[in-house]
C-alpha cells in the first residue's frame, strides 16, 4: 500500500482520517472507550488486491487471547469446532474494505456466525459486541430458523435475507461477504441476499430496534478483525480467503 491509503479513527468526537505508510503486522489492539467509540481502529496491512489464504491456524487467535483453542481443529484443509467452549475466533489481521470467500457446514441443529470489523477492548466483552454478523444456521432444526432476521445468510437480528439458498445441515455452502466503503453485500450459494450500508440513519435505525442496540460499539468501527463463532454446536470451515479492496 501506497501513502495515499488510509487509516481511519473513529473518536467519540467524529472520524479522523490520517495516512501513514504501511505495516506487516498490527502492532497495537483496538482501544474501546467506555462509551463505545472506536478511539484507535488499527494499522494498514500489506496485500491490497492480492488474495490471502485464511487456511491455517497460523492466521487466527481467540478473541482477546494470543492462542488457540484445541477445540479448533485443522484437519485436510478443513477447520472445525469439534466441541463446546473452543471460543470465538479472529484474524490475526484486521481489514477495512475487503472481500471475503469461504465454505461452511453446519451439524444438524447447529448455529454460528460469520462477523466482521470485531474489535477488543475493556468494554467489549464478546465479537458480537462490536460485529455486525452474518448468520450461519441449520434452517430446518434450529429454534433461531423460526425468526426473521436469524436465518442462515442473514444480517443478523437487523435484516432478513431475500431469498432462502442454504443447503442442508451436513452440505457445504459457499459464502462471500463484501464490505467496501461501509456498503455491505452476503452472498449465499451464488445469490445476493442481503444489502446494506453502515453508518448511516437508516443502518442506526435498524441497531436502534435491534438486540444490539444495547452495546455502544456495535457495527462502529471502520476497521477490524473477521470473527468465526463458538456457538456451542460443531462447524466446519474451507476454503477460506480473503482480498483487501
Amino acid at each position: 500500500m501506497t501513502l495515499q491509503n488510509a487509516i481511519h479513527y473513529t473518536l467519540a468526537t467524529g472520524i479522523f482520517v490520517g495516512f501513514v505508510a504501511c505495516t506487516s503486522q498490527p502492532e497495537q489492539a483496538d482501544e474501546v472507550n467506555d462509551t463505545g467509540s472506536i478511539e484507535e481502529a488499527a494499522v494498514l496491512e500489506d496485500g491490497e488486491g492480492e488474495w490471502q489464504n485464511l487456511m491455517s491456524l497460523d492466521e487466527w487467535r481467540n478473541f482477546k487471547s494470543d492462542s488457540v483453542s484445541a477445540m479448533w481443529e485443522m484437519n485436510d484443509d478443513v477447520l472445525t469446532l469439534t466441541g463446546k467452549e473452543g471460543g470465538d475466533l479472529i484474524t490475526r489481521d484486521r481489514f477495512d474494505n475487503f472481500e471475503l470467500e469461504m465454505e461452511w457446514k453446519i451439524s444438524e441443529g447447529g448455529n454460528s456466525g460469520l462477523m466482521f470489523h470485531v474489535v477488543e477492548g475493556d468494554s467489549v466483552d464478546a465479537t458480537y459486541h462490536s460485529g455486525p454478523e452474518y448468520q450461519l444456521l441449520d434452517n430446518e432444526r434450529h429454534p433461531d430458523a423460526k425468526i426473521e432476521k436469524h436465518r442462515a445468510g442473514d444480517n443478523y437480528d437487523l435484516q432478513k435475507s431475500t431469498v432462502e439458498t442454504v443447503k442442508p445441515a451436513g452440505e457445504w455452502n459457499e459464502t462471500r461477504l463484501v464490505v467496501n466503503d461501509g456498503k455491505v453485500e452476503h452472498y449465499l450459494n451464488g445469490e445476493k441476499v442481503v444489502e446494506y450500508e453502515l453508518w448511516t440513519p437508516e443502518w442506526e435505525a435498524m441497531v436502534a430496534e435491534s438486540k444490539f442496540a444495547e452495546f455502544p460499539a456495535y457495527g462502529q468501527a471502520r476497521m477490524g478483525h473477521i470473527a468465526l463463532q463458538d456457538h456451542g454446536d460443531e462447524v466446519s470451515f474451507r476454503n477460506i480467503r480473503v482480498k483487501r479492496l
